[in-house]
């Protein structure tokens, strides 16, 4: 089993926005010094062998930070987004309204984040127990363990939760496999929203029949900072980073657009190619397939510490298939 980066007694810091890159990284190199000094502490056998590791995660920043030190790799840290709150609310509390009143036969929860934000939005306008009650009247399907944790924190028991890798593939799956006792054909269905527009869900649950009623909760946007995310390109441009790992799409979305605005975008492509890059699953590496870009590994489970552990054990032998494929190029 692999064991969690980050113990409650030594946990980084959750949200990194509300300190300082310097802060962040102080505190990160604090703790991980701590450990490393543990009577007893053994490395484990998986090893980066002090190799340059671009993260682009933003709240699980520090996490990851703690990961790759542990695995013996220097990281590179810039945080790629943010999760931010819709001005308007109206939406959310109208789903809220129709909630308590039993308007949906179903709900899908694609995360815990949103789970959450959802009812503090409602909270002071219908009340939480009013909210929570209609929702446990209805049949609500989890999209992984995250919305799970989520309402389970509310008292809420998910009527189903889709499998690993988690992916709208694995939800929709999951609906047809339990069609005799819900089938969507004159479903009303409510999705909750993460960072952007579902589209591919929202057609295949209207192809099967559903009413879909999309549930925006908050979207994702560029840092506050952009500067940690320019500083990444130039190492990526001038061949200082070894492996890039991505968490999520939208992290390579906002590199290449920062990029883009510093009219280096094919400087980073070269960059890239030169570069082992490890994307966390299917969705994310369906948004390197998008921008032409190569994935040299997924880890057997869609997991952060998977994904850390895994590329550090095949980190040598993918930096030379990498080095060899550009060899080969340049001759």
């Amino acid at each position: 089993m692999i064991r969690r980066a980050t113990l409650a007694r030594d946990r980084p810091p959750a949200s990194p926005e509300s300190e300082s890159e310097g802060a962040v990284e102080d505190r990160v190199r604090a703790i991980w010094q701590e450990r490393a000094a543990r009577p007893g502490r053994e490395a484990p056998a998986a090893n980066f062998h002090g190799r340059r590791v671009l993260t682009l995660e933003s709240r699980r920043s520090p996490e990851l930070a703690l990961l790759v030190m542990n695995y013996g790799g220097r990281p590179f840290v810039a945080p790629s987004l943010r999760e931010v709150p819709l001005e308007s609310n109206d939406q959310v509390l109208v789903f809220a309204a129709e909630v308590i009143r039993q308007r949906f036969d179903m709900i899908i929860l694609m995360t815990g984040v949103g789970v959450r934000m959802m009812l503090k939005i409602v909270e002071p306008v219908y009340g939480r127990e009013a909210f929570v009650d209609g929702l446990a009247r209805t049949r609500i399907v989890a999209r992984g363990p995250k919305p799970v944790a989520a309402m389970r924190e509310v008292g809420l028991t998910a009527w189903a939760t889709v499998p690993s890798p988690n992916t709208w593939r694995e939800l929709l799956a999951t609906l047809d496999l339990r069609s005799g006792e819900a089938p969507l054909a004159g479903c009303r269905v409510a999705v909750q929203e993460y960072g952007l527009p579902h589209a591919e869900l929202v057609a295949a649950l209207a192809a099967r029949g559903a009413e879909v009623v999309s549930v925006p909760i908050y979207r994702w946007s560029m840092p506050d900072d952009v500067g940690p995310l320019r500083r990444a390109v130039w190492a990526i441009v001038r061949n200082e980073i070894d492996v890039v790992i991505l968490t999520a799409g939208i992290q390579l979305v906002h590199l290449l657009r920062v990029a883009a605005e510093m009219d280096l975008d094919a400087a980073i492509r070269r960059g890239l190619a030169r570069t082992v890059i490890a994307s966390i699953g299917p969705m994310t590496s369906e948004e390197l397939q998008r921008h032409g870009l190569a994935i040299d590994f997924e880890p057997s489970h869609p997991k952060m510490g998977f994904l850390v552990k895994e590329v550090a054990e095949q980190c040598d032998a993918l930096c030379q298939t990498k080095q060899h494929v550009e060899s080969v190029k340049q001759a």
